[in-house]
């Protein structure tokens, strides 16, 4: 069983993972990495002497090649139980959950294999008991 919570704050050290919902003209923009046939929403790992912000900002250029965007934090969101991040059914992992308006794009080079832009939802998550509901959360905050 994963719970996911929500926070306005929490003390930034404790915030180990940026994720970003983009779009782009109106549509979403979700990342399948080149190790899975699944579909998520942008983010990654905090780097060491990295404020969050600038996690939002790398992960969104990496895995999308974002280069024109806005960007603006929604919420502090955990994570609680055993993941494919956490083997502990008790361990609490937080993170901050952004939205971000891109403009343009540049070619990507990491380890995304391709984006999709849409204008659905994907149904092939590869986070399928977290992700979607950070989007229910934005939308519940009035962010989409």
């Amino acid at each position: 069983m994963v719970e996911v919570n929500f926070y306005d704050a929490v003390d930034d050290s404790l915030l180990r993972f940026a994720v970003i919902i983009s779009k782009y003209k109106g549509k979403w923009v979700f990342c399948k990495h080149r190790e899975r046939n699944t579909y998520e929403i942008p983010g990654g790992h905090r780097e060491c002497g990295e404020d969050i912000f600038t996690t939002a900002r790398r992960e969104l250029r990496e895995e999308t090649g974002a280069v024109d965007f806005t960007i603006q934090p929604i919420c502090v969101y955990s994570v609680k139980g055993k993941t494919r991040i956490s083997e502990s059914l008790n361990a609490e992992t937080f993170g901050m959950l952004f939205i971000a308006h891109i403009c343009s794009f540049e070619e990507l080079h990491s380890e995304i294999e391709s984006i999709l832009i849409t204008d659905h939802l994907v149904d092939n998550w590869t986070y399928p008991l977290i992700q979607p509901k950070l989007l229910e959360e934005a939308k519940n905050r009035g962010y989409l």
